[in-house]
Order: structure tokens, then sequence, then C-alpha cells
């Protein structure tokens, strides 16, 4: 007899692989009712593609980077994404009154600590980011074990293998991090990779898809945290992980299909995300373990 799926609390509720998709198809179905607006201070290498991909998967984008912009998209969005990729001076203030604005309105946010390790800036302000506790991190294996290494958490690799924006660290390898920081955080941690990991701390998703051309456009990780904020307005941090993880895993696989470089797979991709069906996320290859 085939093994049974395992089945594991989740907000005081027993929920096996069929309740995570039903939760997932639910975060889908919400967003695309709602149009909710996540706002984001990302880099700016990459907010077309935030944008976009929020815009194409039913919610609405605002990108701001003042100081009081940040606080008053704190009150208005029903979640918010901020990416660490360009810096600049004015953030050392932006970024921490935001994150106070979110955490005194009780919002989820995104983080995704891109370039961890490059400046003291960039470290300053990750660093500040633990008092605050982001309700999703999202970011490549490297990143993931340099944030847990930075504050103070157990990461299970005590070198982190950062390069830039790129990781030199496996998914595996990330995996006692990212559970030690949603631990931390009570949220979530996605981690990008070959076979994606989301977790809450208690639970384990491994996520199956995706497209060997993502990693050849600016911004795929930096959209993808966008994303998951868009869900965050509708879905627990963990649901929102989750769900932006499948839906860009399935959409990377149908836009490869279609393409014959990383150019015209960017455009198919954005479409691919437009056309994904909540069931058709819902089904897209994942497994679960309890940590």
């Amino acid at each position: 007899m085939p093994a049974a799926e395992p089945v594991f609390l989740f907000g005081g509720i027993i929920m096996g692989k069929e309740e995570l998709q039903k939760a997932v198809r639910e975060a889908v179905q919400r967003v695309r009712e709602k149009n909710p607006m996540a706002p984001s201070i990302t880099n700016t290498v990459t907010i077309n593609l935030v944008a976009n991909a929020q815009l194409a998967v039913g919610g609405s984008a605002a990108m701001v980077y003042m100081p009081d912009e940040g606080e008053a998209m704190a009150q208005l969005g029903g979640a918010m994404y901020i990416n660490m990729g360009t810096q600049m001076p004015i953030y050392a203030e932006t970024l921490i009154r935001t994150a106070r604005a979110l955490r005194e309105e009780g919002k989820t946010w995104v983080v995704d600590p891109v370039g961890i390790g490059v400046g003291g800036l960039r470290m300053s302000v990750l660093k500040s980011f633990k008092e605050f506790k982001p309700g999703v991190v999202r970011g490549n294996a490297s990143e993931i074990i340099a944030l847990a290494n930075l504050w103070g958490l157990e990461s299970g690799v005590k070198n982190d293998g950062v390069r830039g924006v790129d990781a030199t660290d496996s998914v595996d390898e990330a995996g006692a991090a990212a559970v030690s920081v949603a631990r931390f955080t009570g949220g979530a941690v996605a981690v990008s990779g070959v076979r994606d990991l989301v977790t809450d701390g208690k639970v384990v998703v491994r996520c199956d898809g995706g497209s060997k051309f993502l990693p050849m456009i600016t911004g795929a990780g930096c959209s993808l945290g966008g994303v998951v904020a868009v869900y965050a307005c509708c879905a627990s941090p963990f649901i929102a992980a989750l769900t932006g993880t499948l839906v860009y895993n399935l959409a990377g696989e149908r836009a490869e299909k279609k393409s014959e470089g990383p150019g015209s797979f960017q455009v198919h991709f954005l479409d691919e995300l437009y056309k994904a069906s909540a069931e058709e996320i819902s089904v897209q290859s994942f497994s679960i373990e309890e940590e």
C-alpha cells in the first residue's frame, strides 16, 4: 500500500495535502476577487517586473521609497514587500520606519534579503529587522543561511555562500536555517532553488517545477517576493509563500515550453501567471513533511 500523506497541525487545525491545496485555491480566488494592494520598496533593477507580476496574479502594485510614503503604505496596503537589492542612503530611515509601522499596523510583510553581506547599510537594516519580525522571508539558500547567522539563530552552516546576489549553498543546506528563521518570526520562509522549500517552522513543503530560464531574467526572485505579498493580503504567511511558489513553478514550466530564450520567456511567463487557474496552481507538484 502507498504511504499515507502526512498530516500536521496548522493554526490548531489538522491539515494534509488536500487541505493545503484547498487553502491555496482560496488564496488565489480571494486575490482575484479583491484585487488587493501590496506596496513594495524594491530594487531599481526589478521594479517593472515586480509590479507586472503582482498585477498578473490579480493584485495591485505601488512602488515607494520615501520614509513617509513607506509609513503611509503600511497603513493602506493589505501587506507589503521590502527588497534589499538596491540600497540608497535614505533607506536607513525609510526601511526602519516602514517596518515599525507595519508592526504597529499588524500587517504581514515580506522581506527579500538580497545581497546580504554587502555593505554596512544593508547589514545594519537587516539586523534591525530582527526586532520587527517579517511575516515571510524569501530568498536563495545562501541568503537565508546568512540571515539566520546575522540574527544569531541556528543555521547549521557557519559560513554562508553568499556571492553578491547569487547562492553557492543548496536548498537542502538551508533547511535548518529556514526552519530556525520561521520559528523565530512565527511566519514563513521560502527558499528558492532547483527544488524550492517553504516552511512555517513546523512543516516543510518541497515544491517542484519552474524553469531553467528563471535565473536568467533579472528580478525573477524579486518579483516572487512581490507576488507572495499580494497573496499575504488574503492568506496566512505560510499559505501566501506556498501559493506564490507554486504559481511561479507552474508558470515557469509552461512559459519555457513556448520560449526560445530568456527574452521570450519573460513575456510568456507573465502571461502564464495571469492565465493560471486556482485549481491548476493548487495541484502543482509539492510534497509535505513534518519538521
